[in-house]
């Protein structure tokens, strides 16, 4: 709620925020989600550790604190990944909207930065729903935003998780499973990557 108050508060609309401004909003919220991510990390591996920790040792008495560790451990994980998710929406947010006013800047008609009220409210209801993932997120931003288009589509296919992005995810689950070793599954997801690319360029 952070991010909708502070700029859609009684000075200033995203629609009527320059893109200078969207830009600085923009890299604000990188930091935080690249903080987030790296929180996420280190709880993680704290977690692993308690873990492997509880695996070799015999005394209840420290097998129960250490299991008390690991379940405090996944809570913060819980709440930091929730944090992460708000805060990926938000980015996701000002990045469609600095996209869609640096096109009217030159000249592309892409989507609208009208955002009436009861936009702003059902934006905020979504950034702030947990069940709302950031994909759901994506296609009903993109609704209000009048950027479901194939052509906004293409404008709009760096600021998402297209169809590498999702390979890339599904290699990583192949791995998580023990199907993909790691030289072949970065080989396949560099594959992933390059063709999607050289499909934009044609």
């Amino acid at each position: 709620m952070a991010l909708i108050d502070k700029i859609f508060g009684k000075k200033k609309t995203l629609s009527e925020l320059n893109r200078q401004e969207l830009r600085r909003e923009e890299i604000l919220l990188e930091k935080q989600r690249d903080r987030l991510f790296k929180k996420i990390e280190v709880i993680g591996t704290d977690k692993q550790k308690i873990f492997q920790q509880g695996a070799t040792q015999k005394s209840p008495e420290l097998r129960k604190s250490l299991a008390h560790q690991f379940e405090m451990k996944t809570q913060e994980q819980l709440m930091v990944a929730r944090e992460l998710n708000l805060r990926s929406k938000e980015l996701m947010t000002v990045s469609r909207l600095r996209m869609v006013q640096e096109n009217r800047e030159k000249g592309r008609a892409l989507g609208r930065l009208n955002v009436t009220e009861k936009d702003v409210a059902r934006i905020s209801q979504w950034i702030e729903d947990d069940a709302v993932s950031q994909e759901m997120y994506s296609e009903r931003l993109d609704q209000i935003l009048e950027l479901g288009e194939q052509a906004d589509r293409d404008a709009l296919a760096g600021t998402g998780l297209k169809e590498a992005g999702t390979e890339i995810m599904n290699i990583w689950n192949d791995m998580d499973r023990g199907v993909m070793k790691q030289d072949e599954a970065y080989e396949e997801a560099d594959k992933a990557a390059r063709r999607k690319s050289a499909e934009k360029d044609m």
